[in-house]
């Protein structure tokens, strides 16, 4: 029973010498059902193919049945996001001392909707409405009863504007290894302040892209993306005029042209500990752009990132490090960005520099206060490692950022359904405070 095992003792035999036999039947899962049921208990019409629910489970006939993992199934069936109730009935199969299972489900209402919200964007510091973005979305979460998910949406803020057709399907069929595809088109038009603010004035960059990736688990906690994107991208004036320079006269493609095309294959490896909040997490990235025709742009850009928790008493200790590096002929407005809220606190968002390189690493000790709420104390630094020059144009160094910096700081946390939400106050080495607000772990 501590195992999870479905048995019982079933014969008890007392032998000379002080020796007792026992005679245990295990219960052999014999025959796996689907049972659609609507609100009131009773059966229905599934939409769900049953075979699409069926390779969820680890559960297999011929095995014997474990409660345990019998729970991690019904977790897994749930985490398809189409279901509301899932549970698991044994039921003795005849004489035979095996038992089938009935594993009865009960769908969502609709597995399509429309929905709207809102949200902040970090890249946005100014303005009578800095930051706050609307979004709408119309999505289907269960396409042709194989749980393959289809979104339209579209976000637009002050400056922020995002068109997105998503279609994802979270398990190719006839695939034994958990392979997922992810189709996507894009047309974007976010803030180019980051990296070539200037006064009185702003400039957008607006990006076109396509693409295809393939995602897989290899390992125990470790999963891995492979896939490749179009994109198309250039910069705008205030008032939607295509612009090949900013205020500085840096360049603001690295063709020359209105425009730079690209083609990247990518590359995704993500390891996860437990799950829980400030648990261990590694990821590392590489985009190779493809020489495909002579005027795309060929570079090569890794980017990697760590975090790990420490349990210290009531406290949490949770580091946290970030680095990468280009090679090759890149856009400037893709150069790393040092500064503000998941970069170095105390900053502005972008105001410590731009560069081919960076690193950027934080310390933060968490205490519980009331509550769902926590207090803490924190302390980062970041540099472009002396980079910044190398980028086209040398943004950063015509605004006079200075490459590296440090801030630290204290700040509250209160856990949401989004992830904790954070309010922090930091001093940078300027001697200058700032508040931030963010959503979720540091990345």
């Amino acid at each position: 029973m501590e195992r999870g095992l479905f048995g019982a003792v079933s014969g008890i035999e007392m032998l000379s010498g002080g020796m007792i036999r026992l005679e245990v039947s295990e219960a052999e899962v014999n025959n796996i059902t689907i049972r659609f049921l609507d609100r009131t208990g009773e059966p229905t019409v599934g939409k769900t193919r049953p075979e699409t629910i069926l390779r969820q489970l680890t559960t297999k006939k011929g095995q014997v049945y474990s409660m345990l993992q019998g729970k991690r199934d019904v977790d897994t069936v749930l985490a398809m996001g189409i279901m509301e109730d899932v549970s698991i009935i044994p039921q003795p199969a005849g004489d035979t001392g095996k038992v089938d299972l009935v594993m009865n489900v009960v769908e969502r209402k609709s597995g399509a909707g429309i929905s709207a919200g809102g949200g902040i964007s970090s890249g946005i510091t100014s303005g009578p409405l800095a930051g706050l973005i609307g979004s709408c979305a119309i999505y289907h979460k269960n396409l042709f009863g194989r749980n393959q998910k289809l979104n339209l949406s579209l976000e637009r803020g002050q400056i922020d504007s995002i068109f997105r057709i998503n279609y994802t399907d979270p398990w190719i069929e006839g695939d034994d290894k958990r392979t997922s595809r992810s189709m996507m088109i894009q047309n974007s038009r976010t803030p180019g302040s980051l990296v070539h603010n200037h006064p009185g004035g702003s400039l957008t960059i607006g990006r076109v892209t396509a693409g295809i990736e393939y995602s897989r688990p290899f390992r125990p906690k470790w999963n891995g993306t492979a896939g490749i994107i179009f994109q198309r991208a250039g910069a705008r004036d205030d008032k939607g005029n295509p612009i090949i320079r900013d205020y500085y006269s840096s360049p603001l493609t690295a063709s020359g042209n209105t425009h730079d095309d690209m083609l990247l294959a990518k590359l995704e490896t993500v390891y996860t500990g437990s799950g829980d909040p400030g648990s261990s997490v590694f990821v590392f990235n590489m985009d190779q752009g493809l020489p495909v025709w002579s005027e795309w742009l060929v570079f090569n850009r890794v980017n990697a990132r760590a975090r790990k928790g420490l349990v210290l008493g009531p406290m949490r200790l949770l580091l946290s490090f970030s680095g990468g590096h280009v090679v090759g002929n890149f856009p400037p407005h893709e150069a790393f960005v040092l500064g503000g809220t998941n970069s170095v606190r105390g900053y502005e968002e972008g105001t410590v520099g731009s560069g081919r390189s960076y690193a950027v690493g934080c310390g933060e000790i968490s205490f519980p206060l009331m509550g769902p709420l926590e207090g803490a104390v924190f302390a980062d630094y970041g540099t472009d490692l002396g980079s910044g020059p190398s980028v086209p144009g040398d943004p950063a160094g015509a605004r006079l950022k200075p490459g590296s910096g440090y801030g630290c700081g204290v700040g509250i946390r209160v856990d949401s359904p989004l992830g904790p939400l954070r309010l922090e106050y930091a001093f940078n080495d300027q001697r200058t405070g700032r508040f931030h607000f963010g959503v979720g772990l540091r990345n």
